[in-house]
């Protein structure tokens, strides 16, 4: 009888995985999906024309950022500093423990592509009715059971399939998420020691400024001994010194800023910023591109091959949302033991076996499957979207920095050339003044334009260093 019971369930399950193949077909108008589907498409890297924008840039097979590109500055204490704050910066620590809630999903999105296996058992005390006499009834009794159950979802449509692949682009997505964190701490740290290395930069011209300041006031001073000058200009040249300190008071308090700034990049305290010294990075190698943008340029940037991923989710996510229009059928096993009363609870008299498949499927649902899946073909539409976005913007970048670096080298040839004729002007109207030719207002006249000068070239030279760190973020910062 027990084998003829097998047989039963065997042909039950047969039937009902039949009726749900059937249901699938027959059931499907009414709840369909027909007439939805996403409408945005991936845009393909080389329908981006670049060619005359990069046109005349030195192009290198091998000119891909370096993992490590920092070193190129030549600053020992830069390459400290990113070891530090790669080490144990908390931004980092945020970025790789959300990658591991990722792989987390991950697993729990498979279990149902596998059976479940569950146990239990009971021990309850109760009053039986009286009219159970048969069984004892109105006496105290003793129900026992243990029995382990066994659940599996047969996915036919691959619904839990869909799901899973999902998860499992969504944490790709985040592992590369965490190289994108890298990307973003280190430029910003790059960038944070270059505005401290301006700072310093200024406050030389400052100083320099404040020193001549005073030797034209102590010239001034003896004009005035002399006769030749009246009180009006050496009040003039002491007024000067003290706007030179006003700035160099600025400076230094930009550089305190800077150094905090760096130390917060590091995840440590202020008193980490004040053990920061003055700063020796140089301009980088000449720049050159690699020979393959834009279409390596995919494969490159962190950003964009995270969003990449979070398409291919989405679109996981569409069939996942597609599937729950077709039956569900379930199987389920039941083995254990229960017993009423005293008795031995396992003998096998007390043996419980069973077994059940079921099936289940939309009907009627009010929209709410055809409202879910256009949700996710919208979610689809959106990611693909921001993707064409990234890589337009990331494109827009590299053209940007290559522009401006273009730029940068006629600017630096013009402003040195400008710099030589204002320092020679300067210096012209200084000895004038000395000599009694000239007076203090000439000097004046040939001061600022030479001290605005003086300070662009800091400036340019420093945005030099900024426009490499922009450059190798547009890139990716490194192979991944």
């Amino acid at each position: 009888m027990a084998a003829a019971a097998e047989h039963s369930g065997a042909r039950a399950f047969l039937a009902i995985a039949a009726l749900a193949l059937g249901a699938g077909a027959v059931l499907s108008g009414c709840a369909s999906s027909r007439g939805l589907a996403p409408q945005a498409s991936l845009r393909d890297a080389n329908t981006l024309a670049a060619e005359r924008a990069l046109a005349g840039a030195a192009v290198s097979a091998a000119a891909w950022p370096h993992a490590d590109w920092w070193t190129t500055f030549g600053d020992a204490q830069l390459a400290a500093l990113m070891e530090e704050a790669l080490a144990g910066s908390p931004t980092l620590g945020i970025a790789a423990a959300r990658a591991r809630k990722a792989l987390a999903a991950v697993e729990v999105s498979h279990a149902p592509l596998l059976p479940k296996v569950n146990g239990g058992g009971s021990n309850t005390r109760a009053l039986l009715p009286e009219s159970l006499a048969a069984l004892g009834g109105g006496n105290w009794t003793t129900f026992n059971q243990i029995q382990a159950t066994l659940g599996w979802d047969l996915d036919l449509w691959g619904r839990n399939r869909a799901a899973y692949e999902s998860a499992v682009g969504a944490a790709r997505a985040a592992e590369v998420d965490v190289h994108a964190a890298r990307l973003a701490l280190s430029t910003s740290i790059a960038q944070a020691y270059v505005q401290l290395q301006r700072d310093h930069l200024q406050l030389d011209v400052a100083q320099a400024t404040l020193a001549e300041r005073e030797h034209i006031l102590a010239l001034t001073l003896d004009r005035r001994a002399a006769g030749l000058d009246s009180r009006l200009e050496a009040r003039q040249a002491e007024a000067t010194l003290h706007v030179s300190r006003v700035r160099i008071a600025q400076l230094q308090e930009r550089i305190a800023l800077a150094r905090n700034q760096i130390a917060a990049l590091l995840g440590a305290g202020p008193d980490r910023g004040l053990a920061i010294a003055r700063p020796e990075a140089r301009a980088l190698v000449p720049v050159a591109l690699p020979s393959a943008i834009p279409a390596e340029l995919l494969g490159r940037r962190p950003d964009l091959v995270a969003q990449r991923w979070r398409v291919e989710a989405a679109s996981r996510d569409i069939g996942s949302a597609k599937a729950q229009f077709y039956p569900d059928v379930n199987l389920m096993a039941l083995a254990g033991f229960q017993s009423l009363g005293t008795a031995s609870l396992l003998t096998s008299a007390n043996r419980l076996m069973g077994i059940s498949a079921g099936i289940s499927f939309p009907i009627f649902d009010g929209g709410r499957l055809r409202g879910n899946l256009a949700g996710r073909d919208a979610d689809y539409d959106i990611a693909v979207e921001q993707y064409n976005q990234a890589l337009a913007d990331a494109l827009r970048e590299v053209v940007d920095q290559i522009a401006s670096l273009r730029s940068l080298a006629d600017q630096r040839n013009e402003q040195a050339a400008a710099l030589a004729t204002l320092q020679e002007a300067y210096d012209l109207s200084l000895l004038r003044y000395r000599e009694g030719l000239a007076n203090y207002l000439q000097v004046l006249s040939a001061e600022q334009p030479l001290l605005d000068q003086r300070s662009q070239a800091a400036d340019l030279r420093a945005r030099e260093l900024e426009l490499s760190i922009n450059l190798i973020r547009a890139l990716g910062g490194g192979v991944l």
